[in-house]
């Protein structure tokens, strides 16, 4: 049977507990700060005009994200695929919700809020990498931000390194292109992706 209102879907779940309430933050505390300090990984979500949800992941560097502030964080624009699903949602909807990670641990940090695009040199100057500096950047407004609770790593044992697949186990990123994108040939893709993985990084 559907859950289609509010009313039933607390009459389902219950009520959060006391913990789970207050320990939503409205600002970036210092478990926060110390959290982004420390996460090299983050996927922040966005969604479009029409209500379509994209989630991308962004990784870098242990404390590659900035905290400006109590309130604002800057996400540097590292080189990509120029699809930018995520700032073209932007300009519609500014609304984002990030989840970060930290190797090791499996508490992660949620934060929500406004995301702007940037491209203020001087501001991205400090997140420099090899001497290049990123083009843009997402300017992120905090308003919510919350440790999130263990169980889903634990349970997924995400951290584990016997459950590391064997990558030659599964079809090359250049083989899946070519099955997906006719007229390609998947060795040459194949090639061509490690070498702008290896070189096109920043």
């Amino acid at each position: 049977m559907p859950i289609t209102t509010q009313s039933e879907l607390r009459e389902f779940f219950g009520e959060p507990s006391k913990v789970a309430r207050k320990k939503q933050q409205s600002k970036l505390d210092k478990h926060c700060r110390n959290f982004i300090a420390l996460s090299p990984f983050l996927v922040l979500a966005s969604s479009g005009a029409d209500g379509s949800a994209d989630a991308s992941p962004k990784g870098d560097p242990a404390g590659f994200v900035a905290v400006l502030d109590d309130h604002t964080l800057l996400i540097p624009d590292r080189p990509g695929n120029k699809r930018v699903d995520t700032m073209g949602n932007l300009l519609a909807n500014p609304h984002v919700g990030m989840v970060f990670f930290v190797p090791g641990m499996n508490e992660t940090l949620r934060v929500n809020g406004r995301a702007e695009i940037t491209t203020d040199e001087a501001l991205l100057a400090p997140l420099a990498v090899n001497g290049r500096t990123p083009r843009s950047g997402l300017l992120v407004h905090v308003e919510e931000a919350y440790l999130h609770c263990a169980k889903a790593l634990v349970r997924s044992q995400l951290w584990n390194a016997d459950n590391h697949i064997d990558r030659k186990s599964f079809p090359t990123a250049g083989q899946i292109y070519a099955d997906q994108v006719e007229g390609l040939d998947p060795e040459e893709m194949q090639r061509g992706y490690e070498e702008r993985t290896r070189t096109g990084l920043y």
